[in-house]
């Protein structure tokens, strides 16, 4: 008689006839939009640092998996990929490339590496090296090229405030509202691109078109997208209400910041979000709550990667606590 061998392996975990390599070149192939529209945008700066991020952490994966966890290297996979794409998207266009060297180290060392490889790893890679850079680099993290004015140039590109930024720092000068909007761009802009911030976050059209080629390919779900995105609209919408004139209206705060690139690619992350649609959901409102926080009560103006790491961090408890109803259990009394 033939002797069969369960194969044990940590999360993702697929029930279907998906490979992992498969559903992180999906990701990939969702991201492209995104990554046209800021290569328009903001031009080879842009180019410059997808390539170098994308390259380090690929190579930093290759290294730190042959060399120091001693296993045969799967870059194949792609998931070094993603890390390096993702981290150059939460980062200026006009970073330097040692910058970017050294968020690909964080991201993939100490967010991925440290705990075992892709599968082990309790918080998102690409948000531990964006946040390492911006709590380390300030100044290099915040400086924001001017969109189309800089697109033939790098470390040199002409910088500007980001409508959050501008938002922000004129409520807490006592600006009203009102006059504010005249400083930003005009709602279309913001779908289309026309704003300052990070590679990956300035164009919420590329970014929906990747979500809506994700959800039809069935990478991931809506759960935690959309109760996100709704927790923030519903949270600033009643701020909104309460006083128009100190707190701007929710659709701002859905198309700028971090946002739509936080809900699509980042808090979808099959190995750092929950397992069960109640826990997804659990998890994205309180993704959307704390960034809500984060912006409005904070020092910061954006607080998408503190909240998805934030919550990384209960996704062993949700996956613990928060379970489907088992068959052929049945309830005392």
């Amino acid at each position: 008689m033939s002797t069969q061998f369960l194969t044990v392996s940590p999360s993702p975990h697929i029930h279907s006839e998906d490979s992992v390599q498969k559903l992180m070149f999906g990701v990939i192939i969702a991201m492209l939009p995104a990554m046209a529209i800021s290569f328009f945008v903001f031009g080879i700066g842009a180019l410059f640092v997808m390539l170098l991020s994308i390259l380090s952490c690929v190579v930093i994966e290759f290294a730190l998996t042959k060399y120091l966890l001693k296993k045969e290297p799967a870059i194949i996979d792609g998931s070094a990929i993603i890390t390096g794409i993702l981290l150059a998207f939460n980062v200026p266009s006009s970073l330097p490339w040692w910058a970017i060297i050294l968020g690909s180290l964080v991201a993939i060392g100490i967010g991925k590496s440290a705990f075992g490889g892709l599968g082990n790893n309790p918080f998102n890679p690409a948000l531990v090296g964006r946040v390492f850079l911006l709590i380390s680099f300030p100044v290099q993290m915040t400086s924001w090229p001017i969109p189309f004015e800089s697109r033939m140039q790098f470390l040199d590109a002409a910088t500007g405030a980001t409508p959050l930024a501008i938002i922000k720092e004129g409520i807490d000068a006592g600006i009203p509202v009102s006059e504010l909007m005249s400083k930003i761009p005009s709602y279309l802009s913001l779908m289309l691109g026309g704003l300052g911030g990070s590679v990956g976050e300035i164009s919420a059209v590329g970014l929906i078109i990747g979500f809506i080629y994700m959800l039809w390919k069935k990478i991931i779900t809506w759960h935690t997208p959309v109760s996100m995105l709704v927790m923030i609209f519903v949270f600033t919408g009643i701020l909104w209400l309460i006083n128009p004139e100190k707190y701007i209206d929710p659709v701002f705060h859905l198309l700028t910041g971090g946002v739509l690139l936080g809900a699509f690619f980042m808090a979808t992350d099959y190995v750092t979000s929950p397992m069960t649609i109640r826990g997804m959901l659990i998890y994205g409102a309180g993704i959307g709550f704390i960034t809500v926080v984060i912006r409005i009560f904070g020092s910061y103006p954006e607080g998408v990667s503190f909240a998805i790491l934030i919550m990384n961090g209960f996704v062993p408890l949700m996956n613990k606590y928060i379970k489907p109803k088992r068959f052929g259990i049945k309830k005392n009394g």
